[in-house]
């Protein structure tokens, strides 16, 4: 019996921010095209509802008074196995894009059929967005995210860092000039917890710290220090230690 994608070339994937007002709200149109020995990347992502708002208050959330985006080009083939395999054990839902979210639909001889919903809204919307990254990436956009993290003892300083590239879905450590590959989602998991607690900036500094404890820099080039300005959200979970142990374990690899 063959499987369900064995004639699929590509998926479309379709989403719709819902309810969320401007000018966080957004769609997006992102097709993924395999049929040669090629990964074809087609992005189309527009903000939505911006047009009652005074360009201060898009300036003030973060945003550029445009921050819709084009992208047609080639993405590195990894991609490929990642999505079609995700793809291969989706289930469907009968939800509705009007409700937000995503809608999937495969290409076969390059055309898109029907659009289903996932059940797995989450899961979707998470690698479209590692997708999205990869194409910004790509595309010059953004360059890749850089962790780094300080680890000073009574005996020494050790300075490493985790280097994101989407692009072609590698995560890099490096540790006293010598950089390797380590697993993905190691590094995925490991960056989810570096972005779960409270960072004080009233506390951050430009420089890492010298004294005894762990320091961590962002991407934004502010260093905080593990456990005085990154303190836990949920008092029942431990991130501060588990990003320390995470790190630690990498040293010490």
């Amino acid at each position: 019996m063959k499987k369900s994608n064995d004639h699929t070339s590509g998926i479309v994937i379709e989403f719709d921010s819902g309810i969320i007002p401007p000018p966080y709200s957004h769609v997006y149109r992102l097709s993924l095209d395999w049929s040669n020995s090629e990964l074809i990347a087609e992005l189309e992502l527009h903000y939505t509802d911006r047009e009652d708002l005074m360009e201060d208050e898009i300036l003030d959330e973060g945003f550029t008074s445009n921050d819709d985006f084009s992208f047609k080009g080639k993405l590195d083939y990894i991609w490929k196995k990642v999505i079609s395999i995700e793809y291969e054990k989706t289930k469907w839902s009968g939800r509705n894009i009007e409700e937000g979210g995503i809608v999937l639909s495969a290409l076969e001889q390059g055309k898109a059929g029907p659009s289903k919903a996932p059940v797995d809204q989450e899961n979707w919307q998470m690698l479209a967005q590692d997708v999205i990254q990869a194409i910004y990436e790509t595309s010059k956009k953004e360059a890749p995210l850089t962790v780094n993290y300080r680890q000073v003892t009574h005996e020494e300083s050790i300075d490493c860092a985790i280097t994101m590239n989407f692009s072609n879905r590698e995560a890099v450590f490096q540790l006293k000039h010598e950089s390797r590959t380590i697993n993905w989602e190691y590094a995925v998991q490991l960056l989810k917890l570096v972005f779960s607690p409270d960072y004080n900036y009233d506390l951050a500094k430009e420089t890492a710290g010298t004294t005894r404890g762990e320091y961590i820099e962002c991407g934004d080039g502010y260093w905080h220090e593990l456990g005085k300005g990154v303190i836990n959200v949920d008092t029942t979970f431990d991130a501060v230690q588990k990003i320390k142990d995470g790190f630690e374990n990498l040293i010490e690899e």
